[in-house]
């Protein structure tokens, strides 16, 4: 078999498997550009409330991450991942039928335990032979980006006429898809087995938390998603509030950004890679995910300005979502990539949580530009951890 080129079942179960974590990830996603803005009508609702609902998938989702790939080494990948998606269907409907913020909560608490990512890539491993396997990854990766994408342009066109309710109906209708896909797309035989380069073993999980270098990458990608989430709690009530842009029509200042950013991020990836300079291009990622922050906290006013801002954020963090994993994955021992990479995930997600908790504290206390201030903190302290660390191309 030649190492260039995917088998048919290769392929078939890479796509498929990923669009199962696509389809799921679409329907977190599309809450992110409306959810703070819709949430304020519901009973109880208050910035810190919200900020939680907001955040608090990514709390379950890495307590269990780790876990559901273990239940699918003994119990079987397509079992877990099954059990998973109807958990997170669960609490897309529970989400739905609420009518006061606490319902809610409980609702994304349990999108967040149906915590398939693990167990879904485990079963790409267990399709893709070694040669292919980081092809398959990637691949896995750029089809969540685009759901990311597609989420920030739907969730605003769509609320209007589904609202809030409907965006969770959405959501566990994408989960039954995704169940649907994975039955009758993913092949039927496979061969169960561990992968020390995809996935996590608990005995090495104390050690590769302490060395320093996957310390850094790690406290990187937590403030990244904190800083992400955290900017969405306020994001579309500041485009609202001060620029007068209603929710719905919000995706018009979302895709020209998005679009405009996806073709600056791809040529400096190439340039970095191609220069080797993934440390100055890494820097320069963070120092200008800095300043969509200060312009946002600047200008808020401004529609042209803030538009800029959003160039400026999706930019920096395109190029840094790109870069983190691939560092670990390169600064990892190559018999431990798979527990990096969980320690990697479960740093992710608890970023969610820890920037939605506090930036709807913040902003209920302070205002909503003060979690812009957050943010650039947040910002400062990743930017100074970060020089020590090697980045090797």
């Amino acid at each position: 078999m030649s190492a260039s080129k995917m088998t048919n079942i290769e392929q078939r179960a890479t796509f498929a498997l990923s669009g199962v974590l696509s389809l799921r990830m679409l329907g977190l996603f599309m809450l992110l550009p409306v959810f703070t803005v819709s949430a304020q009508h519901l009973t109880g609702a208050t910035p810190t409330f919200i900020g939680i609902a907001m955040g608090i998938y990514g709390l379950t989702q890495a307590s269990l991450q780790i876990p559901f790939g273990f239940l699918s080494d003994h119990l079987g990948r397509k079992k877990i991942i099954v059990f998973g998606l109807f958990i997170f269907m669960m609490g897309s409907i529970i989400a739905a039928c609420s009518h006061s913020i606490m319902g809610v909560i409980i609702g994304r608490a349990l999108q967040g335990a149906g915590a398939i990512g693990s167990a879904t890539l485990a079963l790409i491993a267990d399709f893709t032979s070694e040669q292919q396997r980081t092809k398959a990854m990637a691949i896995a990766g750029i089809s969540i980006g685009f759901s990311f994408v597609l989420a920030m342009i739907l969730g605003p066109v769509l609320s209007p006429f589904i609202h809030l309710k409907g965006i969770f109906w959405l959501a566990a209708g994408l989960g039954g898809i995704a169940i649907f896909l994975l039955l009758t797309a993913v092949p039927q035989s496979y061969t169960l087995s561990w992968h020390p380069d995809a996935e996590p073993e608990l005995t090495q999980f104390f050690s590769l938390l302490k060395q320093g270098e996957l310390l850094r990458l790690n406290i990187g990608i937590f403030i990244l998603h904190a800083v992400l989430t955290a900017s969405f709690v306020v994001l579309p009530i500041s485009l609202e509030t001060f620029t007068h842009i209603n929710h719905a029509e919000q995706w018009k200042v979302f895709l020209p950004a998005l679009i405009f950013a996806f073709v600056l991020v791809i040529p400096a990836i190439m340039l970095a890679e191609k220069k080797q300079a993934i440390k100055s291009f890494f820097l320069g990622a963070i120092a200008l995910l800095g300043c969509s922050e200060y312009l946002f906290y600047l200008f808020a006013k401004n529609v042209l300005l803030s538009t800029l801002s959003l160039l400026l954020f999706f930019t920096a963090f395109s190029i840094l979502e790109a870069f983190l994993p691939s560092l670990v994955s390169r600064t990892a021992p190559a018999a431990r990539k798979g527990t990096a990479l969980g320690i990697y995930s479960c740093s992710q997600f608890l970023g969610i949580f820890i920037g939605g908790l506090l930036s709807g504290w913040i902003y209920g206390k302070l205002g909503l530009t003060a979690v812009y201030v957050l943010c650039m903190i947040f910002i400062m302290v990743w930017f100074i951890v970060t020089p020590k660390a090697e980045m090797r191309a």
